[in-house]
C-alpha cells in the first residue's frame, strides 16, 4: 500500500533538488538531477544491485541477476560507444571514461569488491538503499564518503605505482569492432554462468515477473533497459558517462573544508578548490546522486515499503563502517565503482573497466567468504553447500 504523505514528500524532494540545481548550477544540472531520480527509481524497483547478484553467483551458482548486469553493460555499450565516437557529427559534445589500468586500479577494485560484500551494497546500491530507508546503509554512506576523502590525501602515492597506458578499444579497432568484442566477451561470461547454474541446479531459475510500473517490483530486464536509458541521458545531459563516487568524495571534501581541514594543500584538490567551494548543487555527479536518493525514496513510498529501522546490531554497524571505508577508498584509487568504472568504463571501450571488473569480482569472492565466517549469511544446505564457497 502506498504511503501518500511520504510519496508527496519524496516527489517534493525530487522537485526541490532540481530547482536548487537550476539555481546554483544550470538547467542542464537540473535535468541531470531528474536523470538521477530515474536511476534511483529504477534501481529500487528492480532491486538492481551488483552486490547481491555477485554474491548469489559466488555462493549459490545462481546467475540470473549477474546476467542481467551483463545485459545492462552490453546494451549501454551498444548505445554509448557510437554516441561518443560520432558525437561531433551528431552535434553534441561527449567523451568517455578511458583510464589506465595498473597496480592502483587492481588494488582499489579488490578493496571495493571486498568492501561491498561486507557493506551489502555497491556505489549505486548504497545510494538507492539509503533512499529506500535503510539506516544501516546511511552508516555505510558516511564512511564511504570518508574513505574516498582519505584516498585523495594519499592519491599521489597511488598515482606513482606502475600502470599501463590508457587503452580505448574504439580507438584501436573502431566503434563497431569495440562493440563486437565487448558483446563477445559479455556473451561468453553469460554462457559460462548459465552452464555453472545448470550444473549446480539442473535448470535456470525463473525470471522475476514485471509488476506495476509505479509501485513495482520490476523485472530485471526492465530495470536494465531503464538504467541503459539513464546512461544515455547522462551522456546527452552532462557530456560524459554516468558516475557516482567522485560526487561522494566531493561531498567529503566540502565538509572537510568547512571544518578547516587544509585540503587545498593536497595534490588531488589543489586545482579543484573551485568545485569544493561551490554549492553541492553545482556538480553534475553530486546532483545526480541526490536525485538518485530521492528517486529511490519515491519508489519505496509508492511501494509502501519506506520504513527505516533504527536498531542495528554491533555487527551491522562494524561491517557497514569497514565496508564503507573500503569502498570509498578503493573507488577513488581505481577511478570509480561498479557504475563509473565497470559499466561506464566498459561502455566507453576502456580496457581498465575490464581490469576493474576482474579484480572487484575476486575481492567479492573473499568478501563473501568472510560474510559466511562471521554469520552474515546463513549456511548453504545440501548440494548448494557443496557448490558454494
Amino acid at each position: 500500500m502506498q504511503q501518500p504523505r511520504l510519496v508527496t514528500l519524496a516527489a517534493a524532494s525530487v522537485a526541490v533538488i532540481a530547482l536548487l540545481a537550476a539555481t546554483f548550477g544550470s538547467v542542464r544540472l537540473a535535468a541531470a538531477s531528474l536523470v538521477g531520480a530515474l536511476a534511483g527509481f529504477a534501481l529500487y524497483h528492480a532491486a538492481f544491485g551488483f552486490t547481491a547478484g555477485w554474491r548469489h553467483l559466488i555462493r549459490e551458482r545462481r546467475g540470473g541477476p549477474f546476467r542481467a548486469q551483463l545485459a545492462l553493460v552490453a546494451a549501454t555499450t551498444l548505445c554509448l560507444l557510437p554516441l561518443i565516437a560520432y558525437s561531433e557529427a551528431l552535434g553534441i559534445r561527449a567523451g568517455g571514461f578511458v583510464f589506465p589500468f595498473g597496480v592502483a586500479v587492481a588494488i582499489g577494485a579488490f578493496m571495493f569488491g571486498f568492501g561491498m560484500q561486507l557493506a551489502g551494497g555497491c556505489g549505486s546500491g548504497t545510494l538507492f538503499t539509503v533512499g529506500g530507508g535503510s539506516s544501516r546503509m546511511v552508516v555505510t554512506l558516511i564512511f564511504f564518503i570518508f574513505g574516498g576523502l582519505l584516498a585523495t590525501h594519499h592519491f599521489w602515492i597511488w598515482q606513482s605505482l606502475p600502470r599501463l597506458p590508457a587503452v580505448s578499444l574504439a580507438g584501436a579497432i573502431g566503434p563497431l569492432g569495440a562493440i563486437a568484442a565487448t558483446a563477445a566477451a559479455l556473451g561468453a561470461l553469460a554462457l559460462l554462468t548459465r552452464r555453472l547454474e545448470r550444473r549446480a541446479h539442473g535448470a535456470l531459475a525463473p525470471a522475476r515477473p514485471m509488476g506495476r510500473l509505479l509501485s513495482g517490483p520490476w523485472s530485471l530486464a526492465v530495470g536494465a533497459a531503464a538504467l541503459t536509458l539513464v546512461s544515455v541521458l547522462t551522456v546527452l545531459t552532462l557530456g560524459r558517462p554516468w558516475g557516482i563516487t567522485s560526487g561522494l568524495t566531493l561531498w567529503g571534501a566540502q565538509m572537510a573544508h568547512q571544518v578547516g581541514v587544509p585540503i587545498e594543500e593536497w595534490a588531488y584538490w589543489r586545482f579543484a578548490m573551485g568545485q569544493v567551494e561551490a554549492s553541492i548543487f553545482a556538480s553534475g555527479t553530486s546532483v545526480m546522486n541526490l536525485g538518485l536518493i530521492a528517486g529511490a525514496m519515491l519508489a519505496a513510498t509508492l511501494a509502501g515499503k519506506f520504513a527505516p529501522k533504527l536498531r542495528l546490531s554491533r555487527r551491522d554497524v562494524l561491517t557497514a563502517i569497514v565496508g564503507g571505508l573500503l569502498m570509498g577508498y578503493g573507488a577513488r584509487v581505481a577511478y570509480g565503482c561498479n557504475i563509473g568504472a565497470l559499466l561506464s568504463g566498459i561502455a566507453s571501450g576502456s580496457l581498465h573497466g575490464w581490469g576493474w571488473f576482474a579484480f572487484a569480482f575476486i575481492g567479492s569472492i573473499f568478501g563473501v567468504r568472510l560474510r559466511g565466517r562471521i554469520g552474515m549469511d546463513a549456511p548453504l544446505q545440501g548440494r548448494k553447500a557443496a557448490m558454494g564457497t
